[in-house]
């Protein structure tokens, strides 16, 4: 499967299935791995190979996006953005999804996470000390307790240098 910079473990996140061998609606090849994320694009396409997303040929072909420009971070290299609404997989959010930026550069999206899987990665005070509340619209407190009770957040890591953040999205 292709790597993705900003989505590296597509296929443990659910971006991508591999339950059946469908077409893909961009090179029209048949492909035992898909796409199952967000696609932004006028036109309803079910199903995209991995190969198609990371060259940009599925954006290209349709007009469409991966993420929404308007809801990420900003980064100073428009080369950045390109790779990361044309040839990145996206990932389901409740509301709208969001991608975080650290070091001028995009996060990478590691997965859907609760409190108890961010103590057993040992970074519950890390992403305390991380959190943007300025994005997340939630105070640091509220999103703990959802996460305690039953929520999800999103958890990416900077590339480089390593610190982890929390986005929360509340539907």
């Amino acid at each position: 499967m292709s790597e993705f910079k900003y989505h590296p473990y597509p296929v443990s996140t659910g971006a991508f299935m591999h339950d059946k061998t469908v077409q893909c609606y961009c090179c029209k090849e048949q492909t035992g791995i898909y796409y199952t994320g967000p696609f932004y694009s006028e036109e309803n396409v079910d199903f995209l190979c991995p190969k198609c997303i990371s060259s940009g040929f599925a954006a290209e072909v349709f007009d469409g996006v991966f993420q929404d420009e308007a809801c990420t971070d900003k980064v100073s290299d428009p080369a950045k953005l390109d790779e990361l609404i044309h040839r990145t997989p996206g990932y389901h959010g409740c509301q709208q999804e969001y991608w975080l930026a650290c070091c001028d550069d995009f996060c990478a999206f590691r997965g859907c996470v609760d409190w108890e899987i961010l103590e057993e990665l040992g970074i519950t005070k890390e992403v305390e000390e991380t959190y943007r509340s300025d994005v997340c619209m939630l105070p640091f407190e509220q999103a703990k307790e959802m996460l305690q009770n039953g929520g999800e957040g999103y958890l990416f890591s900077c590339l480089h240098c390593g610190k982890y953040y929390l986005y929360i999205d509340v539907d």
